[in-house]
C-alpha cells in the first residue's frame, strides 16, 4: 500500500474545522495521503469551510451518521449535499448496521436518488451487517462501496457477491485501518481467488479513476 485516504468524523459542529486542519497539515507532511474532510448537520458555515478544505485540496467529506447521531438524509444535511454536489466533491459514508438506523441503506439511497451528481463511497460493501438491503437499494449510479471491515468479520464472499452486484469497477479496496491492518486484509482479499484484473482494479485502479475525475 503506497497511497492512503485518510480522514476522521466530527462528532460535534465544534469539531469541524479543527479536523479538517489536522487532516490538511497530516496530508502536507505525508505526500502519500489523499485527505478527505469532516462535516457535521449541525454546522453553520458549511459553505465556508467546504469552500475552504476545497481550496486547499480537499474533494471529499466523511460522515459516519452512526457516530454523530444524524440521519444520512437527515434534512439539515440537503444543503450540505446540494453544495458538494455543485462542488464535484464527494461523501464517503458507514452505512448499514442494525444496531442503529442513521446509516441505514435506504436512507443512504434516499440521498443518492435526489443529488444524482453526488457520488457516494458506501463503505463496508454498502451496508455493515444489512448486504442483503444495501443490494437491494444502492445499486445506483453514483453509489460505489469499499471492502472495509467486511471479510474480517463475516463471510468473506460478501466481497465476491458485492462485485458481482455492484459491478467490478464500483468496488475499492478498504481496511478500516487502525482497526485492521493492511497486510491482513490484503491477505483476505487474495484467498478470494480472483483473476489479475480484478485484483488491480479493486486494489488501485478504481479509485485512481475516480479521484482523477475530482482533481
Amino acid at each position: 500500500v503506497s497511497r492512503y485516504l485518510v480522514f476522521s468524523t466530527a462528532t460535534t459542529a465544534a469539531q469541524v474545522e479543527s479536523i479538517n486542519d489536522f487532516i490538511l497539515s497530516q496530508a502536507e507532511l505525508h505526500k502519500e495521503f489523499i485527505p478527505v474532510g469532516t462535516m457535521h448537520a449541525d454546522f453553520k458555515n458549511y459553505e465556508e469551510e467546504i469552500e475552504r478544505i476545497y481550496n486547499r485540496g480537499i474533494r471529499g467529506i466523511k460522515l459516519h451518521p452512526d457516530f454523530q447521531k444524524f440521519n444520512f438524509d437527515d434534512e439539515r444535511m440537503l444543503p450540505i449535499y446540494e453544495f458538494l454536489e455543485k462542488k464535484g466533491m464527494f461523501v464517503v459514508t458507514h452505512s448499514g448496521d442494525y444496531r442503529y438506523g442513521f446509516s441505514h441503506p435506504l436512507r443512504v439511497a434516499n440521498i443518492a436518488k435526489r443529488f444524482k451528481k453526488l457520488d457516494i463511497i458506501a463503505a463496508q460493501c454498502g451496508g455493515w451487517s444489512q448486504w442483503d438491503t444495501a443490494i437491494e437499494c444502492l445499486i445506483l449510479p453514483n453509489i460505489y462501496v469499499d471492502s472495509s471491515s467486511t471479510m474480517g468479520f463475516f463471510d468473506k464472499n460478501i466481497v465476491k457477491k458485492s462485485l458481482e452486484c455492484y459491478g467490478r469497477d464500483r468496488m475499492f479496496f478498504g481496511t478500516d485501518f487502525p482497526m485492521w491492518d493492511h497486510v491482513g486484509e490484503l491477505k483476505r482479499l487474495e484467498e478470494l481467488g480472483l483473476d489479475d484484473d480484478t485484483m488491480e482494479a479493486v486494489l488501485y485502479r478504481n479509485f485512481e479513476n475516480f479521484y482523477e475525475r475530482k482533481k
